[in-house]
């Protein structure tokens, strides 16, 4: 990142997310001399205080560990497009981590300790006490050994929080310029709007992200722009959301605190509120609320690297963001953190903002804080209507590494932008300047298409562009001081100062029958090397599309017609082409067809969507069957989603090509998995009758049991188990007290862990219940039960409970059975969890679904 002297960049600076300054090792260990520290003393190093003090007098924390070996990102660096630069470096990165972490995870598995493993930041989380990290301390591939943190969004600085309801309100004008284009103050201060009508940029064929708090999606200013909108009323949030924190209670993006929302609008919002309204936009929900964890932001930093699924599955690194805005912080300036996760950024192409922090008092110096405050990182400070900075504007020098900070200036003070809720939000931070920056590089990159992915040239281009304010009370000069960095922000300049060799294509999509502008037809450039770049036809069907010269293919596609293209154009440097397209109406159909559950039977209630089709989702009736009347041809994607309680049964997704006469299509839901591939399947019940007496009673107890065949549990094996009163069968320590059962997985130091739960209800053994054991069979086909024989409900609930979990030696599943359920598990968690507490298939929780007589059983899958 830069040094911002003059406006070159610094060398990548070796260390890993949350370690703090003491644990930082840029070098391997030197061999002992007869003066050097004792092998304890180095490992005692390793450690860091904060960490130190958490496992004192016996108690638990949750750290991470973080290994010595770096990936090599150099080759990902050399790649000529954003989609293989992020390609290679997310296959070097997961390649490096898993071949690096692999003795480490052997160990902690032997030791029965969960861990959730980071391939971005090659660290290792898990829960232990102070044997436990002074045993990792002392291994020679461990750099460090560091507690789990918490980062913060930037706070708010503004004593007037009150949400508006217009963004005519927010913006402080009359009712008559609701819904205009009227640049916001802070849009208008870095010229972003003389960019759009100069340059007819508006940051097209570019596509954001934030790691934030989330985002309402649909938010009438956003919603246009969001990268997973079909164009046809229909959402794709695969690819173009995450929930690292969990919170989120579907699959679409939310945003519970307004922040991100507010970042990304100052970003792309339509109607003057953002800087690029015609960039695309995907977000990483990095952050619970107002508060963001550390190993929640580095899942979140993968995921911007390499997007997957809702379920965090099936990378696609092509998919990765141009840029992506970071509005958070720490105010504990001896943590540096995120550093390999910037440098995977840079190596991916990937231009990275961060705000400085609102730490500042308008005189003191040294008040930025990290990741701003780093110097691989671009930090943004903030200044107000009037050209002055803002008194909480963080000031360098960097208190973490000396580093010159900030880097540069943006508006900051009473921004107006799109909050939850369909309303709008004036606050103040360098939270609301730094996605001015952000939103800026969107329009630079879609000026001067051969900048994408130039991170050193690109961060030259807006310090040159940048207006010079004299203030050196905390260092530097006029033209780079630590108080406004390279100065105010001019994306103008900065997009004058690019090169200017794009071709520039533009065009129209009609109905070919009627002449008919078509909106939301999706236009698709694809050169040589590969690099795709997509925009989408505005209410008019026109659209625009800068292009660096070179040849390239063009594809256009959108509901009721049939797709279009264009192959070898060949553009030049600064070309205008026009480039219609007619599109063609095809017929339409109807599609219909009966959805069965994991067992074959029909499966009422199902929600089936048709996506890509603008048509509204369709519900199963009693016999399973649903249908849509009207459906264009084409091809599409066609998802099932079992209604509540989902139970074994998964979500279907394939395709459904509609051709020339009405379609069947019927389907078989799958099996449910969680992330280690583990499935259930409804099994035939054959109870096991328990003939050896576990050493268990009252409310509160645990008993461990010998296994008499090595039981493998996510991927782990296991000789031994502890048994509770409350119905869990745990893998790793012993324990009581988890009479209260939460939802699967549960993360943190008390989470229920690398558990079987059969029953998990606050349970108690009175006179007339046992647990007892059995084993059946001959080596090698044996089953071992579990059995809960007339377990009382604690809480007085009438009838008592006789279920138990049996362990298959051959097949490797785990079934539990049920022969007789008072409450039918009405308060109870039902499922499998794993060690680290972050992958989990729950089978219910809190849900009447048990039936007298039945069973479920749990294949392993891969771990």
């Amino acid at each position: 990142m830069p040094q911002l002297q003059p406006s070159r960049r610094r060398g990548a600076v070796w260390t890993v997310a949350s370690l703090a300054a003491a644990a930082l090792l840029t070098t391997p260990l030197p061999a002992l001399a007869a003066d050097s520290p004792s092998p304890s003393a180095i490992a005692s190093a390793k450690v860091d205080s904060s960490l130190e003090s958490a496992v004192r007098d016996g108690k638990d924390a949750t750290f991470f560990v973080v290994l010595k070996d770096r990936a090599d990102l150099s080759g990902a660096k050399k790649q000529k497009t954003h989609a293989k630069k992020a390609t290679a470096a997310y296959g070097e990165l997961r390649a490096h981590a898993k071949s690096s972490q692999k003795s480490l995870n052997a160990f902690l598995d032997k030791k029965k300790v969960g861990h959730q493993d980071f391939w971005i930041a090659n660290a290792v989380k898990v829960t232990g006490d102070q044997d436990l990290v002074d045993e990792l301390a002392k291994r020679s591939d461990v750099a460090s050994v560091v507690k789990r943190q918490s980062f913060e969004l930037d706070g708010i600085e503004t004593s007037d929080k009150k949400v508006t309801a217009s963004r005519a309100a927010a913006l402080g004008t009359d009712s008559s310029a609701d819904g205009t284009d009227a640049p916001a103050w802070g849009v208008s201060d870095i010229k972003a709007d003389q960019v759009w009508d100069q340059y007819q940029d508006r940051g097209e064929g570019i596509v954001v992200a934030n790691v934030d708090s989330g985002v309402q999606y649909d938010h009438p200013d956003l919603v246009a722009n969001y990268r997973g909108n079909n164009g046809d009323g229909t959402f794709t949030h695969d690819y173009n959301f995450y929930d690292a924190s969990g919170q989120c209670p579907t699959t679409a993006p939310c945003d519970n605190n307004g922040h991100g929302t507010h970042t990304m609008g100052t970003m792309v919002a339509k109607n003057g509120l953002g800087v690029a309204p015609n960039a695309k936009w995907i977000a990483a929900k990095g952050c619970a609320s107002d508060v963001c964890y550390d190993d929640e932001l580095l899942a979140a930093g993968q995921w911007i690297l390499a997007p997957t699924d809702h379920n965090g599955q099936n990378p696609r690194p092509d998919l990765a963001p141009n840029i992506v805005n970071n509005s958070w912080g720490n105010k504990d300036t001896s943590t540096p953190f995120y550093q390999d996760i910037l440098a995977a950024w840079d190596a991916a192409g990937i231009f990275e903002a961060f705000a400085a922090g609102n730490d500042g008092d308008g005189v003191t110096c040294s008040t930025t804080h990290p990741p701003g405050a780093q110097a691989d990182s671009y930090g943004v400070g903030a200044y107000d209507v009037n050209g002055k900075i803002a008194d909480f504007s963080g000031f360098g020098p960097s208190p973490t590494d000396g580093s010159e900070k900030p880097n540069i200036s943006a508006p900051g003070v009473q921004i107006p932008s799109t909050w939850p809720g369909n309303d709008y939000n004036t606050i103040n931070g360098t939270s609301m300047a730094t996605p001015h920056v952000a939103g800026a590089v969107a329009l630079l990159w879609s000026a001067a298409p051969s900048l994408i992915g130039d991170i050193e040239e690109t961060r030259n281009l807006l310090n040159e562009g940048a207006r010079d304010v004299d203030d050196t009370h905390c260092g530097g000069t006029a033209g780079m001081n630590y108080v406004w960095g390279n100065g105010k922000l001019d994306i103008l300049s900065s997009v004058e100062k690019a090169p200017h060799t794009a071709a520039t294509v533009t065009g129209k999509a009609t109905d070919k029958a009627t002449g008919k502008a078509l909106p939301g037809i999706t236009v698709q450039s694809t050169d040589t090397a590969g690099a795709v770049r997509t925009v989408t036809t505005g209410a008019d069907g026109t659209y625009r599309l800068p292009l660096a010269a070179g040849t390239y293919s063009f594809a256009f596609s959108g509901y009721g017609y049939a797709n279009g293209s264009a192959a070898d154009v060949a553009l030049a440097e600064g070309q205008t082409l026009t480039q219609d397209i007619a599109l063609t109406a095809v017929p339409s159909h109807q599609v219909s067809g009966v959805v069965r559950d994991v067992t074959g039977k029909p499966l009422p209630g199902a929600t089936v969507e048709l996506n890509g089709t603008p048509l509204p989702a369709a519900t199963t009736n009693a016999k399973g069957k649903y249908t849509f009347k009207k459906v264009a041809e084409g091809s599409y994607g066609l998802a099932v989603k079992p209604a509540a309680p989902v139970l074994c049964n998964g979500v279907h997704t394939g395709p459904a090509t509609v051709g020339a006469a009405d379609l069947t299509k019927n389907v078989q839901v799958p099996n449910r998995a969680d992330n280690s591939g583990n499935v259930c399947t409804p099994a035939a019940y054959s109870w096991i009758a328990g003939s050896k007496k576990v050493a268990l009673s009252g409310d509160e107890d645990s008993a461990t049991v010998s296994l008499p065949f090595s039981v493998q549990h996510y991927g782990v094996s296991y000789s031994t188990a502890s048994v509770t009163t409350d119905g869990l069968v745990n893998f790793l320590s012993p324990r009581v007290g988890d009479y209260n059962n939460t939802a699967l997985p549960t993360a943190g130091v008390n989470g229920v862990k690398g558990v079987v739960a059969p029953l998990w209800d606050d349970l108690t053994l009175d006179r007339k219940s046992s647990v007892q054991t059995a084993t059946t069979g001959t080596k090698g086909s044996r089953k071992f039960a579990i059995v809960w024989n007339n377990a009382a409900y604690a809480d007085g609930t009438s009838g008592r409970a006789t279920f138990e979990a049996v362990f298959d030696e051959a097949t490797g599943a785990v079934t539990l059975q049920y022969q007789s359920v008072a409450d039918r598990g009405a308060g109870a968690t039902i499922g499998i969890a794993d060690q680290s507490g972050t992958d989990a298939f729950q089978y219910s929780f809190n849900q009447s679904v048990i039936a007298d007589g039945t069973a479920v059983s749990f294949t392993q899958g891969a771990k």
